[in-house]
């Protein structure tokens, strides 16, 4: 099973990085968390014929713009997209005119597109589960603990959780998992706020900690903030003095899980 950045930028695309979103490439499908504009690869990696399910953390636009990217694609099976309650309403909006080519566009072009909603707690998916919750942000985010086997049939278990600031419930969705990918928008020398809840790398490496996760990934690096790998890189000595085995992520790097 692998893990692959497609984007690792917060708020908007830079240099440095596009907007975020994760492809997770399982046994029997494409599992992607947000659809930033980083979006745009999805079909360099996802080269199979294999299903492919999106999971929206939440409606910011560095998290969905790339939803305007999907007439570009041609996959041969259907594209599901998941999310918290209030998803198929908000997609209504965002994914149609005058914003971009709505649904009924993309059928007709080949592109099969369904629109489910979560619920909080355990969600049964053909053969994995995703937990949902809600985190600490200024509009309603939700972060996932995705739980899945690999070819060999051992559990994997992958927790995705931005936008957040620290809370009780990135500590539950992360415990004891195989990678915790989370956030890293403030600098390290930036102190978090509550009026803007979002994580510098000592409160994701604290989080990571007390998890008891195998690896931390960061990411949705703030593209004001971050405005240099040199800067990702001093973020990711600064979570290791805490977390160990914690890497700053970039734009296509990829990881065995």
């Amino acid at each position: 099973m692998k893990i692959i950045f497609l984007g690792t930028n917060g708020w908007y695309a830079t240099q440095t990085g596009n907007t975020v979103s994760v492809l997770i490439n399982t046994p029997k499908r494409y599992i992607v968390f947000d659809a930033g504009d980083g979006l745009h690869r999805l079909d360099k990696y996802a080269t199979e014929d294999k299903p492919v399910d999106i999971f929206l953390s939440h409606f910011h636009l560095d998290h969905t713009i790339g939803l305007h990217i999907q007439p570009k694609f041609s996959f041969k099976n259907k594209m599901r997209i998941f999310g918290q309650p209030g998803t198929k309403k908000t997609l209504s909006i965002l994914v149609n005119n005058p914003f971009t080519a709505p649904y009924s566009i993309l059928e007709k072009r080949g592109l099969h597109v369904t629109i489910h909603e979560l619920c909080e707690g355990e969600n049964k998916i053909d053969e994995y589960k995703i937990i949902a919750a809600p985190l600490i942000h200024a509009d309603p985010c939700w972060g996932f603990r995705l739980e899945i086997s690999d070819v060999s049939k051992k559990k994997k278990i992958i927790s995705y959780c931005t936008d957040t600031g620290p809370c009780e419930n990135l500590i539950k969705l992360s415990k004891n998992a195989d990678v915790l990918i989370t956030e890293c928008s403030l600098l390290p020398t930036d102190e978090l706020t509550p009026s803007w809840p979002h994580m510098n790398p000592h409160a994701a490496a604290n989080a990571a900690k007390e998890a008891g996760v195998k690896k931390l990934l960061l990411s949705h690096f703030a593209a004001h903030k971050y405005t240099s790998t040199k800067l990702r890189l001093a973020a990711q000595e600064t979570a290791q003095k805490i977390f160990a085995n914690t890497i700053a992520a970039s734009d296509e790097f990829e990881l065995n899980v």
